[in-house]
């Protein structure tokens, strides 16, 4: 057949295909039970399986779904994205600080006494904040500091210090205050607190030790503490009672490094936890961290289930060695037990997840029985099912959104992704250290044009760092105007002078390579509009693509990039340390494009160490106003996304009269309409709404 025989017969084959896909869904065999039955199931789709249904363990996204609904975890958010309690009741936060008196001068003593005096006469601002004052006894602490090796081929080593503490002065607050050694220096005058942490150390010492040891004397201490009162009666899905010692237990086994949790990095600013009666939980902090309560939405495991004792039995009936068995080896990792509002039923590798309705929970049961994660690796395939009512809900592609949203069967929700996508300039190399050109070259970007033809409208301009559905981020902050001619303005100013279409300085035209990765069909489109655009500016900008691997650690791990395209996907912890921080800017760290502002820095700082959420949000817009302003990246979208879901999903919730009432599942601030997951109800027939 010749090729433009098979051109003529290519249309009528394609279709043939598609018909096919759309009939060919796979087996399943609840669909034979009945139309009751179905009504009694949600079912959902997720392109690939889950790998360990343990809420310490997990690292991907079908996982973590699965473990959200079968355990719980002592705080989440509400509807407004404020904290509320779970498996706690309530919680209080408060602050017990320290520190060494200068030798030589006021002893301990003489200055706990000062420091009494004027909360009792109650002469400064900051005394009503304070709930006690104490002297705190002398103490050694034994600190372990790890050296990498000094040679190419050593070996890493550890080495134990011991800081010999002289008696400190303890003041308890009342709220947290990252700020109040500046207010105590104020009082006592600064020569009053020791600034020489040598002194505290041992003599002797290897000169890297000693650097890295410096670095843990604190000569002035913030302990932020968190009391949780815990729910009482609640069950695990053994009928076993949810206590304190579960948290401990979970606190544990996150930073036992057997089980090498990748939560460590949430849970080691912890100094301890304390258990002071079986429904009341002690966490006290070692430095400040804000993003500290927002960690305890980590869902709590069973101790009686994973403690020693028991591992140690499970690997004796497996033939396994219980000194080597840890609790990533446990079978409780495919068919776990937790407190969550649905228990594991079954899990068949690669096909589905079931799970079904826990009676008992706490907050009453959930409407649906079941709840299945089907496995459905291709996409069209999934789409497929979703119109066959194989599973309830489906994830629309920016092509297919205008199509869908007008569909009658379906009820559609959209919302702004947590995250954006954007234009990183190495800040090292000299076209990028001048922030005219930055901002010359996103002048140049029409990101309006990006929006409508690459992402068929499915995206929103953003200009900043943070979620742009919070409150962290500055609505007052407007984007930059597409204007060329203003960037090539800015451009003269720099120093380049625009000649026959190009843009010279020193004899040179300005020019540099635009990377990104490979698979990614909306940045391939992205990054050939932004060199046309750039062109037009007398820029000459050459593209390349490659595999993400390579991506990574060729350019991105290796700082050796001119500019990428790249997507930061952040939640709403406003804590940017990783990747803005001028400390973060080596190799294999978040901060690649190298930026550095001092003020950045320390307004950084002030919101992980900020616990008042007024104050810490006016931080965060003071940051996005910088980071803006010095334009290291050219922030070019936020995407929406957009789902769909069978119209006969309601919310049902009792009337004053204790008979059902439905009404429309409603998104929450930032588009999650999941929200009420645990009232939804299938009904027969699409509802009709009053109003």
């Amino acid at each position: 057949m010749t090729i433009k025989r098979l051109l003529v017969f290519l249309p009528l084959f394609v279709t043939v295909v598609l018909l096919q896909s759309y009939f060919w869904v796979p087996t399943f065999d609840d669909q034979t039970r009945g139309s009751d039955r179905r009504l009694t199931q949600y079912i959902q789709g997720s392109i690939g399986d889950a790998q360990i249904l343990n809420p310490i363990l997990n690292a991907d996204t079908t996982s973590s779904t699965i473990v959200g609904h079968v355990f719980d975890g002592l705080i989440d958010r509400d509807k407004n994205l404020r904290f509320r309690g779970r498996l706690a009741t309530s919680w209080r936060i408060y602050e017990e600080t320290y520190f060494i008196p200068r030798p030589g001068g006021p002893t301990a003593g003489e200055l706990k006494d000062r420091i009494r005096e004027e909360v009792s006469a109650q002469s400064v601002p900051w005394a009503k904040e304070v709930t006690g004052v104490e002297i705190a006894s002398a103490a050694d602490e034994k600190i372990s500091i790890f050296l990498p090796p000094s040679k190419k081929g050593g070996k890493p080593r550890r080495e134990a210090v011991t800081i010999a503490y002289p008696r400190r002065v303890r003041v308890a607050l009342k709220n947290v205050d990252q700020d109040f050694f500046k207010k105590l220096k104020a009082l006592l005058g600064r020569d009053a607190i020791a600034d020489d942490p040598a002194r505290y150390l041992p003599g002797g010492l290897d000169e890297r030790v000693k650097k890295a040891a410096l670095a843990r004397v604190n000569l002035i201490e913030h302990n932020p503490i968190i009391i949780f009162e815990l729910r009482q009666g609640v069950r695990f899905h053994d009928g076993h009672e949810f206590d304190s010692g579960d948290v401990l237990f979970t606190y544990e086994s996150i930073l036992n490094p057997r089980n090498l949790s990748p939560r460590v990095p949430n849970f080691e600013p912890i100094k301890n936890v304390e258990t002071p009666d079986r429904f009341t939980v002690k966490v006290t902090y070692k430095r400040l961290y804000s993003p500290a309560f927002g960690t305890w939405g980590m869902q709590i495991l069973p101790e009686h289930l994973l403690n020693k004792k028991t591992l140690e039995a499970e690997a004796r009936r497996l033939g396994r060695d219980p000194e080597k068995f840890t609790m990533r080896d446990s079978g409780f990792n495919r068919s776990p037990v937790g407190a969550g509002p649905f228990k594991f039923k079954e899990w068949l590798s690669d096909e589905l997840i079931r799970l079904v309705r826990n009676d008992d929970y706490w907050e009453g049961p959930a409407k649906y029985e079941e709840y299945i994660m089907r496995i459905i690796p291709d996409p069209l395939t999934q789409e497929m099912a979703f119109y066959a009512g194989t599973v309830d809900s489906y994830g629309a592609g920016t092509h297919q959104v205008e199509r869908l949203r007008k569909d009658p069967r379906f009820q559609v929700f959209s919302g702004l992704s947590f995250g954006y996508t954007y234009i990183g300039y190495n800040m090292r190399r000299k076209p990028f250290k001048d922030v005219r050109v930055r901002r010359a070259l996103s002048m140049a970007v029409d990101t309006r044009k990006i929006h409508k033809y690459v992402l068929n409208g499915e995206a929103e301009d953003i200009t900043g760092p943070f979620v742009k559905q919070s409150e962290h981020y500055n609505k007052r902050v407007k984007p930059l105007p597409h204007d060329p001619k203003g960037a090539e303005r800015l451009l003269h100013e720099a120093g380049w002078k625009k000649i026959g279409g190009k843009m010279i300085k020193d004899g040179k035209q300005l020019a540099f390579k635009l990377v990104t990765n490979n698979g990614n069909e909306s940045r391939k489109a992205i990054s050939q509009v932004v060199q046309d655009s750039w062109k037009k500016i007398g820029v000459k900008v050459s593209l390349d693509r490659v595999e993400w691997a390579v991506f990574l650690e060729k350019y991105i791990n290796a700082l050796n990039f001119d500019a990428v395209i790249l997507g930061w996907s952040i939640g709403l912890d406003p804590d940017l340390y990783q990747i803005w921080h001028s400390s973060q800017t080596n190799r294999n760290q978040l901060n690649f494009v190298g930026y550095k502002n001092a003020e950045a820095d320390d307004l950084i700082v002030k919101i992980r160490q900020e616990y008042d959420l007024k104050k810490q949000i006016g931080f965060a817009r003071r940051l996005h106003e910088i980071i803006y302003r010095d334009q290291p990246y050219t922030f070019l979208y936020v995407g929406k996304w957009t789902a769909l879901l069978d119209r006969k999903i309601v919310v049902s919730e009792p009337g004053k009269d204790g008979k059902s009432r439905y009404r429309k599942i409603l998104p929450t601030a930032t588009g999650n309409y999941t929200y009420d997951f645990r009232k939804w109800l299938k009904i027969p027939s699409v509802p009709r709404f009053e109003g």
